[in-house]
């Protein structure tokens, strides 16, 4: 995954490099994450498991109204699940890069942005409380209970308030399962995201 990742920061800087008025910024923002459970062992209710997301992001014009968006974000998804014997929480941690078009509306400072999503898994933390006591495992990149990498997509909104600051709100969705096979302790999903932030360019 690091040699992904140095890959993922090599285009960015090619790109960059190959560009005119290129913008880099920064954002942040807040995940609010849950599943799409698959068939199968998945007889439980779950909720939003509220993360986080930051990363560095580019802003390539490409034509009038239209610029190539991609990103490299660090974020936390996952969900919680009630059951009969008390509460699971799990936690997961990925590096993001989005690869996003924006579309301005025309007259406004409203943009459209929409585009294909890799997601490189670094860790997973699962944590289980029953009333009485807690705990908790952990796994990280090179466990195989989960894949260490999953295509999806996003679609979202970015307004302008000048041309530093924004406010943004997307959606994302994993197109591919997080493993093959799912059970009771390792159920297939797939990730969600809504997220909303801000960022800034320079």
């Amino acid at each position: 995954m690091k040699k992904i990742i140095i890959l993922a920061l090599g285009l960015f800087a090619a790109t960059a490099a190959n560009a005119q008025d290129i913008r880099f910024g920064v954002k942040a923002g807040l995940n609010l994450s849950n599943i799409i459970k698959d068939n199968g062992n998945n007889n439980f209710s779950t909720k939003v498991n509220p993360g986080f997301n930051a990363g560095v992001t580019v802003d390539i014009p490409l034509v009038a109204g239209i610029a190539f968006t991609p990103e490299l974000l660090f974020a936390s998804k996952g969900y919680k699940a009630t059951t009969a014997l008390g509460e699971f929480t799990q936690t997961s941690y990925f590096v993001d890069v989005p690869i996003l078009a924006s579309i301005k509306v025309a007259g406004s400072g409203l943009n459209i942005v929409v585009g294909p999503q890799v997601s490189f898994l670094t860790s997973t933390k699962n944590k289980f409380d029953n009333g009485f006591g807690t705990t908790q495992s952990q796994y990280n990149e090179d466990s195989d209970r989960f894949k260490k990498s999953l295509l999806g997509g996003v679609i979202g909104l970015r307004y302008d308030i000048n041309n530093k600051f924004d406010i943004h709100g997307r959606y994302a969705l994993d197109f591919q399962k997080n493993n093959e096979d799912g059970t009771s302790q390792t159920p297939k999903f797939k990730n969600q995201v809504f997220s909303v932030g801000v960022g800034v360019k320079f």
